[in-house]
C-alpha cells in the first residue's frame, strides 16, 4: 500500500460484498451451529432484539479474543517446554550410555585383578618361572588399579549427573503436561464463547445476521475515514524499511478472516497478523500481544509511525499495526475480517517500535 495522504479505502467494497455473502461470518471459524438460543434480556418468550444480540455477541467476542491470546501463550510455552524436554531426554540417554561404558571398563579391571590377586605377591614372585614378566604384569595391575580408582570416581560423578538430569526431565515433563492442560482449557473457553455467540446469532434471521456483520464493518470504515469516503493515512514515513515492509504485508491481508490461533497466510488472530507481517520483513516477533508489547522500544501514541505495534486494553489482549493518520490495520475479532480501524476505537495500552 502506498503511503500517500488521500487514498481510497482499500478493500472496502470487496469486504462489504464478502460480509454480505457470508451472513453468518462466524461459520468461517468452524463454529458449532444450532443448539438452543441463549436467554437474552426482553419480555418473557420474546426473542432478543438485534441490538441486544449485538451487544452480547461483541462481549463474547472480546472474551474469546482474550482467551485466544492465552491460547497462543500456552501454545508457545508448550512448544518451548517440548523442545527442552526432548533435549533433556537426549542428555539422559547419552549419560546412561557413558555410565554403562564406564561400568564395563570397571568390571574388566576388577576381573583382571581377581584373576591375578589370589596369592601373596612375594610368594607369587618366588614361584613365578618368569619373575621379570611377573613384575611387568604387577606394574600393569597397579596401573589398572589406579585407572580403576579414577573410573570409580567417574562412575559416581556420572551417576549423580544422570540422576540430576532425570529429575530435571521429570519436572519438565510435569510442566509440559500442565501447559497442555492450560492449552486445552483456553481452547475450551474460546469455543464456549464462540458457541454462545453463535446461539445468539441464531436467534436472528439470516438477513439480520448479514446486516449486523455489514453494519459492524461499515462502522469501522466510518471510524477509520472519519465519516468520509477516503482513507487519509497522512504522509509520515515508516521508521525503517522493515517497518514499511511489515505494513505492506499487513495491508495485503485486508479482507482475510479472523481465526483464533492462526498466523497466516490466509487467516489470522490479532497477534498472528502482526507475527506474520513482520516475518515477511525478516523479523520474528513474539507470538502474543502481551509479549509483543516488549518486542521493541516504547514510544508515545503521538510519536507513532507506520509499522509500529499498537497494543490495546489494560490486559494487552489486542494488537494492531499503525498505518498512519490515526489508523491501524488489525484482525478485529471472530466473525470479522482484517480491516482498518481508528486507533481511538479501543483504549491504547502502549505503542512499540520494532
Amino acid at each position: 500500500m502506498s503511503m500517500h495522504r488521500r487514498s481510497p479505502l482499500q478493500g472496502t467494497q470487496r469486504l462489504a460484498r464478502a460480509l454480505a455473502l457470508t451472513a453468518a461470518a462466524t461459520t468461517a471459524l468452524g463454529m458449532t451451529l444450532g443448539g438452543p438460543a441463549q436467554a437474552a434480556p426482553g419480555a418473557p418468550g420474546e426473542p432478543p432484539s438485534k441490538q441486544e444480540v449485538r451487544a452480547q455477541v461483541d462481549q463474547l467476542y472480546e472474551e474469546a479474543d482474550r482467551a485466544a491470546e492465552r491460547f497462543n501463550a500456552a501454545q508457545e510455552y508448550q512448544k518451548r517446554l517440548q523442545s527442552e524436554a526432548d533435549g533433556l531426554q537426549g542428555q539422559v540417554a547419552a549419560a546412561q550410555d557413558e555410565l554403562n561404558r564406564l561400568r564395563g571398563d570397571l568390571n574388566a579391571v576388577a576381573a583382571a585383578q581377581y584373576r591375578a590377586g589370589g596369592i601373596d605377591p612375594a610368594v607369587a614372585l618366588m614361584l613365578d618361572t618368569d619373575p621379570a614378566g611377573y613384575l611387568a604384569r604387577a606394574r600393569s595391575l597397579n596401573q589398572a588399579a589406579e585407572r580403576q580408582s579414577a573410573t570409580v570416581r567417574q562412575v559416581i560423578d556420572r551417576q549423580l549427573r544422570l540422576d540430576q538430569r532425570r529429575a530435571e526431565t521429570s519436572a519438565k515433563l510435569a510442566e509440559l503436561e500442565e501447559a497442555r492442560r492450560t492449552l486445552a482449557e483456553s481452547k475450551q473457553q474460546i469455543q464456549q464463547r464462540l458457541d454462545q455467540a453463535q446461539r445468539l446469532l441464531n436467534t436472528l434471521g439470516a438477513a439480520e445476521r448479514a446486516g449486523m456483520a455489514l453494519e459492524d464493518a461499515k462502522e469501522a470504515e466510518q471510524r477509520a475515514t472519519r465519516g468520509t469516503d477516503r482513507l487519509d493515512l497522512g504522509d509520515l514515513p515508516a521508521p525503517s524499511d522493515r517497518a514499511a515492509a511489515a505494513l505492506a504485508a499487513a495491508t495485503s491481508r485486508i479482507g482475510s478472516p479472523y481465526v483464533y490461533g492462526s498466523a497466516g497466510p490466509y487467516a489470522f488472530d490479532c497477534s498472528g497478523l502482526m507475527y506474520w507481517s513482520w516475518r515477511q520483513a525478516g523479523v520474528t516477533l513474539p507470538r502474543t500481544s502481551q509479549a509483543q508489547m516488549y518486542a521493541g522500544r516504547r514510544v508515545s501514541l503521538s510519536e507513532a509511525r507506520p509499522g509500529d505495534l499498537v497494543i490495546f486494553f489494560r490486559d494487552m489482549h489486542h494488537v494492531g499495526m499503525y498505518a498512519g493518520g490515526g489508523v491501524v490495520v488489525h484482525a478485529p475479532h471472530p466473525g470479522a475480517r482484517v480491516r482498518y480501524e481508528s486507533v481511538n476505537a479501543m483504549p491504547v495500552a502502549g505503542v512499540v517500535r520494532v
